[in-house]
């Protein structure tokens, strides 16, 4: 696959323990993003962060939180992302998306990728 040097990037805020049909959202997310194609799609766990509610989630010890934030953040061409935004849309019922220009250097694979399975 290859990425246009003018790229979008998706960037989805949401909690650990946010659900879609009965899965953690987040994974499902990355799925969908697989199944429709896109370019990548990374996941980043926060160890503190608050939303809209401005409810404090955290992974300190004495306030452990089972709901620490998580972004993921996707990468392709505009169109590809524009495309993907109504089915992100349907399976989100809180949290941020934002979506930014970017611009790609590089994008390959590296050795190992080629040789390992898919999941």
């Amino acid at each position: 696959m290859h990425l246009p040097h003018e790229a979008m990037l998706l960037r989805i805020f949401l909690g650990e323990s946010d659900r879609w049909q009965h899965r953690p959202l987040y994974e499902a997310i990355v799925l969908k993003a697989r199944e429709a194609h896109l370019a990548g799609a990374t996941v980043l766990r926060g160890p503190m962060g608050f939303g809209k509610s401005s409810r404090l989630h955290t992974a300190k010890i004495l306030r452990l939180s089972m709901d620490l934030p998580l972004v993921i953040e996707i990468v392709d061409t505009e169109e590809k992302i524009q495309a993907f935004l109504p089915v992100l849309d349907e399976m989100m019922q809180g949290g941020l998306v934002t979506l930014e220009k970017v611009k790609v250097i590089d994008y390959r694979a590296g050795p190992e990728a080629e040789a390992s399975p898919e999941i």
